[in-house]
């Protein structure tokens, strides 16, 4: 991995928030490239065993699925045959991660620029801008001719939308926190501890401690950081939780705590996400806007993620940015990349819902 390039990632809110664990820990860590965080709106993610059963029961070859989306309260499967398939989001319940319970962030909140649906009408998407670095980028955006954006009222209906998707979750989600906790389910991330306890228990953990405090507890988000972290390479993560089963004969080196470090399910200081986000369903933020994209249709709702990627690119903000391609042999199954082809970018365009891990993926096969 080159740590002189600078890169932009596009990922969900725990995704981002391992980002940001890893390059604050770097120390820890060994930090990251990336310099970018495009956040995007997110209210949970599948299981893929449990998908595939759904989709038996429906019976659906998953070979067969091109493409999922969830849009106008909708779980699409769009099939190589042209089909379209349509489920509602309660049938989706079946499938739903569990760790996805205890997320209380439901528009990427320590982004620079989060996206979604939610909040614009259809063709448009929402962007929250929340650093000065993010409103540099969506001005010069603007002002580059990549997209049209317009803000959205404070007193507006589509902000009150936004705003109540976004506390249901956040409340739903911070019940169960507190179910898990009085029933000796540890939820670490959203416990009260100093700085410098953090430190103590985190430089008294390594793999063995994260298998047995977030993996065996159903907390973990198969971002893929702990593997992308590993120094020793003995962390793989396939289809499901990160194991060591396939490197018996390796072990962590004495004194990395590398893993521990990075997970978005550890302990979390103050400093990278305040306990005060709770009380605000939308987070920290510079402006709101409505915006589409104006050099491309395709993607979902504008465009507007594709057109940034390519701004970013093309104005040499960036050297390359993460996209998610799908698999040549299972074109349902998206794969993640880093490229600094403007091409590919619109190639790639269009949301595609994962059930397996692929954030962190692309820096260890660059």
């Amino acid at each position: 991995m080159d740590f002189t390039k600078k890169i932009a990632i596009v990922g969900t809110p725990c995704q981002i928030l391992a980002t940001t664990k890893i390059n604050n820990y770097n120390k820890e860590t060994g930090g990251s490239p990336i310099d970018v965080k495009i956040g995007l709106f997110c209210m949970e993610n599948f299981s893929y065993t449990y998908l595939r059963k759904f989709l038996e029961e429906k019976e659906i070859d998953i070979n067969e699925i091109a493409e999922f989306r969830i849009e106008n309260n909708l779980f699409k499967l769009f099939l190589n045959n042209g089909q379209e398939k349509s489920f509602t989001l309660e049938e989706t319940e079946s499938f739903k991660r569990n760790n996805c319970e205890i997320c209380v962030d439901f528009a990427s909140d320590l982004s620079d620029i989060s996206v979604g649906s939610v909040g614009s009408p259809k063709g448009y998407s929402t962007l929250i801008v929340r650093t000065e670095k993010g409103q540099n980028i969506i001005n010069k955006a603007i002002s580059n001719d990549y997209i049209s954006a317009e803000k959205i009222p404070s007193d507006s209906k589509e902000l009150a939308i936004l705003n109540k998707i976004a506390t249901n979750k956040k409340e739903e989600n911070l019940k169960n926190i507190k179910t898990r906790e009085n029933s000796a389910h540890p939820v670490l991330y959203k416990r009260k501890i100093s700085n410098t306890e953090i430190a103590k228990l985190s430089n008294e953990s390594q793999f063995d401690n994260l298998n047995k405090d977030i993996l065996s507890e159903g907390a973990c988000v198969l971002c893929g950081a702990c593997e992308f972290v590993c120094p020793e390479n003995i962390i793989k993560i396939g289809q499901r939780k990160p194991n060591n089963l396939e490197n018996k004969n390796k072990h962590c080196l004495e004194g990395c705590h590398a893993c521990y470090y990075a997970c978005p399910r550890t302990f979390l200081s103050e400093d990278i996400r305040p306990q005060e986000l709770d009380s605000k369903p939308i987070g920290d933020y510079l402006d709101i806007y409505s915006a589409k994209s104006n050099i491309t249709e395709k993607g979902q709702d504008g465009g507007v993620v594709t057109s940034l990627l390519l701004y970013l690119l093309e104005e040499k903000i960036v050297d390359e940015v993460f996209i998610v391609d799908e698999d040549k042999n299972n074109p349902w199954k998206p794969v993640s990349k880093l490229t600094n082809n403007p091409e590919l970018v619109k190639k790639s365009a269009g949301t595609k819902y994962s059930t397996i891990p692929i954030a962190f993926k692309a820096l260890q096969n660059d």
